[in-house]
């Protein structure tokens, strides 16, 4: 498999970057998710496929990368969903914090939000497995191979 180019995948990229910036890493729930326990590989790949885009638009995704970063993202996902009432406790008990209102207001809908970046995520799964079964013509997709990929699948229709 080579690299995939689709507008499809760009675009839901695109979105679900947008939303973990703007509503799940934003300002004032960044310093506690922070404080999650998540290994420096995973960290790595969220980054990448939040933050680094531009890089893969132009020249196309890598689907073993896509997939190792969609993997990283259920493990946040799943991290930051058993550390909510910690996360939602930090921002609230926070005397010193300004906005009060929006603090409140952001952690209250971070369930929600958690729910809208999974189902980017699992929209964005569905598309790979279809490319992914479509280009490997009489070859074994690579999500066969893929360990965590039953996991990944659980994980985001679980929101």
């Amino acid at each position: 498999m080579g690299l995939v180019k689709d507008d499809n995948v760009t675009r839901i990229i695109e979105r679900a970057a947008y939303h973990y910036h703007l509503n799940i890493t934003n300002r004032v729930l960044r310093p506690y998710i922070l404080q999650l326990y998540l290994d420096e590989r995973t960290w790595s790949n969220i980054v990448n496929f939040t933050e680094k885009l531009e890089l893969y638009r132009d020249k196309g995704f890598d689907l073993n990368e896509l997939y190792k970063q969609l993997a990283a993202c259920a493990r946040f996902l799943e991290t930051v969903r058993n550390g909510i009432h910690a996360i939602r406790g930090k921002v609230k008990d926070d005397r010193n914090a300004s906005d009060k209102i929006y603090r409140e207001m952001t952690v209250n809908n971070l369930p929600n939000n958690l729910k809208t970046f999974a189902e980017l995520l699992n929209a964005l799964y569905v598309i790979l497995v279809d490319i992914d079964e479509r280009s490997a013509e009489n070859n074994i997709p690579i999500h066969i191979n893929f360990p965590e990929f039953e996991k990944i699948s659980r994980t985001l229709s679980s929101f």
